[in-house]
């Protein structure tokens, strides 16, 4: 894959992290069991970023080993497969304590130039 490909993939995958973080301000974690929007929202961004983190080159990964990479993919297809058995408290805590740190390392991956 091309470090230009590679850049749109970690973008992505930035731009949908902050989005989940964003649309989860300001919420409790109550709200993913009476709001299907908001679950249904994080569900499809969270499944984004991982999908963006699988669709990046073996490369850009190890040169950016600070990205959880597995978990991101391993979060994907958990929900992808187990859409039926989706865990809201998993999901919350991925958006409002894993995303945070995420953002971080992708906009350091991104702020190296691999965009």
């Amino acid at each position: 894959m091309s470090q230009h490909k590679d850049g749109v993939s970690l973008k992505h995958m930035l731009d949908h992290a902050r989005e989940a973080v964003e649309m989860s301000d300001d919420r409790v974690r109550e709200d993913l069991s009476r709001d299907r929007m908001l679950e249904l929202s994080l569900i499809r961004l969270v499944e984004i970023v991982g999908e963006a983190a699988t669709r990046t080159s073996l490369e850009c990964q190890r040169r950016h080993q600070y990205i959880p990479w597995q978990q991101a993919r391993g979060m994907r297809n958990r929900l992808i497969h187990g859409y039926d058995a989706v865990d809201l408290d998993v999901l919350w805590d991925t958006v409002r304590i894993d995303f945070p740190q995420l953002i971080v390392a992708l906009e350091k991956a991104v702020n190296q130039g691999d965009v």
